[in-house]
Formats: C-alpha cells, sequence, structure tokens
C-alpha cells in the first residue's frame, strides 16, 4: 500500500466512523428521551435513505469535478450535523443529522472510490487497491462507535448523561474535519471527457448493457445476504433463548471474518479472476444459509457466521474492479452513484420484506428463500467475465 492511498483510506475510516458513531449514539439518545422503537426505526433509516437520492447525482459530481471537491462538501455536510446535535440533541434534529452525515459518508465513498479506481494501471491493481479500500468501513464501524459508546458512559456526570452524548456528537464533529486533513493534499486526476458526438448519456443508457444489468443484480442478491444475516440471527438466536452477547458474538464473528479476508485479498489479487470469485462466493453462501438455521447451537452458527463473513467479505473488491472495467471512464462515479443507490434502497426496503416474509414461512423460511436466489444467481455472476478488459483509469 502506497502513501496516498493510505491517506486515502484513513479519510474515508474518519468520515464513516463519524456517520458509524452517530448511528449508534443517535438511537440510544431517542430511546432514553422516551422515544418508541418504531420512531428509532425511522431515525436508523435516515442514515440511508438520503445515499438513494443523493447516490447517483454525486457520482456525475464526482466525474465532473473530481475528489477533493465531492470531498469537501462531504465534510461540511457531516460536520455540520454533528455539531446540530451537539446544540439540539433532540428527535427531529437528530433526524436531521442522521440524513447529514449518511448522506455525506455515501458523497465521499463515491469519490473516493472513483479516484482511487482510475489511479490503478490494470485489473490487478484495481483488486488490489479496492482490497486496501474495503478495509476502512470494517475500521471505522469499531471505531466510531466505541469511542462514541466510551463518551456517552464515561463523558458526563453518570452514564448516559446528556453531556456524555453531546460530548460524543462533538467528537464525530471533529472525525469529519479530520478527512480533509487526509485527503486534501491529494493530486487530482485528469479529468476525462466523453467522446465527441455522443449524445448525453442518461442513466437508462448505463442500465442496458448486459454486464452493468447483470452486475446490480449480483450485487443487490450478495448485499442482501449482508441484510437477511443481520436481519434474521438475532431473532433466531432469541428463539433458542440466546443471551444478547451470544447473540451479538455470532454477528461479530461475521464482521472479524469480513475485515480479516479483506486483508489478505491485495496479497491474491494477481491470481484471482474477478468472476470466478464473486460465482463460488454466491455458491457458498447459497449452502451456508441452507445449512444455517439448521445448526443446533451457538458454536455451530458461529462457524458458519465466521464462513459467511469469509465469503461474503471477498466480493465488494471484486465487484469494484469489475465495474471499473466495464464502465466508460467518464461515467465511473455516475456507476458508483447506480450501485450504492440500490444498494442502500435494498438496505431501507429488505428489513420491512424480511419482516413479513418472517411471518409467513418463518425465518428460517426467509434464509432459504433468499439462499436459493443467490445460488440462482451464480449463473449471471458467471457471465461477469468481461470479453475484452477495459482501461482502469
Amino acid at each position: 500500500m502506497n502513501a496516498p492511498l493510505a491517506r486515502l483510506i484513513a479519510g474515508q475510516i474518519c468520515l464513516h466512523a463519524c456517520m458509524a458513531g452517530m448511528r449508534m449514539a443517535a438511537p440510544l439518545l431517542a430511546l432514553q428521551q422516551g422515544y418508541s422503537a418504531a420512531a428509532v426505526g425511522v431515525l436508523l433509516a435516515l442514515f440511508a435513505l438520503t445515499q438513494v437520492f443523493l447516490a447517483l447525482p454525486a457520482g456525475r459530481f464526482a466525474d465532473r469535478h473530481g475528489l477533493r471537491r465531492p470531498v469537501r462538501w462531504s465534510v461540511g455536510m457531516a460536520f455540520s450535523g454533528a455539531a446540530l446535535a451537539v446544540a439540539f440533541p433532540v428527535y427531529p434534529v437528530l433526524c436531521l443529522s442522521a440524513l447529514m452525515t449518511g448522506g455525506a459518508a455515501g458523497v465521499a465513498v463515491i469519490a473516493l472510490q472513483r479516484h482511487v479506481g482510475r489511479a490503478a494501471d490494470n485489473p490487478t491493481q484495481l483488486k488490489q487497491v479496492f482490497g486496501w479500500l474495503s478495509i476502512g468501513p470494517a475500521v471505522s464501524n469499531f471505531i466510531g462507535p466505541f469511542a462514541a459508546g466510551l463518551l456517552i458512559d464515561h463523558a458526563g456526570p453518570s452514564a448516559g448523561s446528556l453531556p456524555g452524548y453531546r460530548t460524543a456528537f462533538a467528537l464525530m464533529a471533529v472525525l469529519s474535519l479530520a478527512t480533509w486533513f487526509w485527503v486534501r493534499h491529494t493530486r487530482e486526476l485528469p479529468a476525462v471527457a466523453p467522446k465527441t458526438g455522443v449524445a448525453r448519456s442518461r442513466v437508462r443508457d448505463l442500465l442496458r448493457e448486459p454486464m452493468m444489468g447483470r452486475l446490480l443484480v449480483v450485487n443487490w442478491l450478495l448485499a442482501s445476504c449482508w441484510d437477511v444475516h443481520t436481519f434474521v440471527v438475532p431473532i433466531l438466536g432469541h428463539e433458542r433463548g440466546y443471551s444478547a452477547s451470544v447473540i451479538g458474538t455470532i454477528l461479530g464473528a461475521f464482521a472479524i471474518a469480513a475485515a480479516v479476508i479483506r486483508l489478505f485479498l491485495p496479497m491474491l489479487a494477481a491470481h484471482l479472476k474477478e468472476w470466478v470469485v464473486v460465482s463460488m462466493a454466491m455458491g457458498i453462501t447459497a449452502l451456508i444459509f441452507a445449512v444455517y438455521p439448521l445448526m443446533p447451537s451457538a458454536l455451530t452458527m458461529g462457524l458458519c457466521s465466521v464462513l459467511l463473513g469469509l465469503t461474503l467479505g471477498s466480493v465488494q473488491p471484486m465487484i469494484m474492479s469489475t465495474l471499473h472495467q466495464i464502465t466508460p471512464p467518464h461515467r465511473q462515479g455516475e456507476a458508483l452513484g447506480l450501485r450504492l443507490m440500490t444498494i442502500n434502497a435494498s438496505s431501507v426496503m429488505m428489513p420491512l420484506l424480511f419482516g413479513a416474509a418472517g411471518a409467513l414461512i418463518g425465518v428460517s423460511g426467509v434464509f432459504w428463500v433468499v439462499g436459493a436466489a443467490v445460488g440462482a444467481g451464480t449463473r449471471p455472476a458467471w457471465r461477469l467475465r468481461p470479453k475484452t478488459a477495459r482501461p482502469a483509469g
């Protein structure tokens, strides 16, 4: 990993940690203030909702202006959102803070992914840089909530007091500012203009490309696997009488395994083919989902969680590498925005669908249905093999 990439990853960690810390602290404060679980669910959904609507405009903005300008706007938006929560720690403002910090994280990650992808010289480098970049969210998902939790418990006169929450929100604001410290000196890459004589591009033109359509379907199926695991495991564990700490450990094992596999991907990049890794991951995920509800103990569920984390954790760098190879350079930001929009729309809608399906067919049935869908997705995943590799940048 070179120094410029390390600085970009540090910037990504700081801004994503700001959002992750807010996503943990704001719902806790809302619950403490007496709001219902439904209100807290709305608050959590708002962190993803802004990204659904901002993703495509943010991608086009990054295509026109590069890296620093979108990141600068993201830092300002995240700082303002966290600062508002410091000044006015009430539910309506927390909702606004969720919209702002969630949207800021989405805009910044599109600009960062576009820049990193364009800086790579070949498919092997694409897999390497996206392998390193994918470690950032895993680190920030630990740093943000952990730091916020410590301040909530220890920065005020008593654990869970309002001054503790305000201090946690203030730290999140400072973390967002730290992003600009890491990114501000990054050298912009030359702008890429569309070919002369080509009509103004539209989103549906991207969607008409067979490879892009397959990629989005495969990406959506795999993102749904993350969502269903996060949604179903607590319910399944509760039905079996497992404690909250045991359920948390099962989910934590998944997150750690996903982070660990991403540490090794850059070293293995030269020996991996994107479509092979994605196809194998979908097949293995289908098998794990088939047996997961049949596991008789917390230990065996934990082993399934680790295997699932290793499998799904390997996918994102391969998806990102493929996307950059099949998309024209002047539309890579837009394509990244389209991908992020579909993922966040799924994160907003799928828990509702899982809940309805679980009531009809049981939580084990949800695992099996999603597993069957993912297994069926191995064929379009295999067809992601590019006929000719497009230059990375």
